[in-house]
């Protein structure tokens, strides 16, 4: 690997409970120090938690304690994308550093803007993943429908794209080394 980073630019999104985390963290695991995981919600919970007394570290976590304000930093951080739609993204790759690494994984797309920051900054370095699971199957993980969250942007915002660089279903039939060998493959021909 050689030249300007990133050389590649690895944008995942997925519904929750869908396994984004699992296939980004494996992938991290797999692609070693030639990869950063930029996880786009990872300023934005800073800031939210700063902002409110609460425990960043718990609000990065899958669990109950960021479900109970996730309804609160999403307004929250609405008010800050509607003035830029750019903060989080260019926040992200400042808090994790990514200029050091040539591969970046983005862990959470959400927005089309997410999309669009990447695609006019990176072009073709961008390659974009869809991560799907049946409801069932997000059902068995601790999914559970949550009006005003399941049914807003930040879960829906990108329904509606439906050409993706690659698409996995990860609904439990294939390994984490089977899902992510395909970004194995690509990184090895840089």
């Amino acid at each position: 690997m050689s030249g300007e980073n990133p050389q590649l630019v690895l944008v995942f999104s997925g519904k929750r409970k869908s396994g984004k985390d699992f296939v980004t963290d494996i992938l991290k695991e797999r692609l070693a120090e030639k990869s950063v995981i930029i996880r786009l919600s990872g300023p934005l919970k800073e800031c939210f938690a700063k902002d409110n007394g609460l425990d960043y570290e718990k609000l990065l976590s899958a669990g109950d304690y960021k479900e109970k304000y996730r309804v609160d930093m999403l307004k929250w951080s609405e008010a800050i994308r509607n003035k830029d739609y750019t903060y989080f993204c260019k926040a992200a790759i400042r808090k994790y550093e990514a200029e050091k690494f040539p591969v970046w994984i983005i862990s959470d797309a959400r927005r089309l803007t997410d999309l669009r920051y990447f695609r006019e900054n990176y072009g073709e370095r961008m390659k974009t993943v869809r991560i799907c699971a049946s409801d069932e199957v997000r059902s068995s993980r601790g999914w559970v429908f949550t009006p005003g969250v399941d049914d807003k942007e930040t879960e829906c915002g990108l329904d509606s794209v439906s050409e993706w660089d690659f698409r996995l279903e990860n609904n439990g039939d294939l390994s984490g080394e089977e899902l992510t060998q395909p970004f194995v493959d690509l990184v090895e021909k840089l």
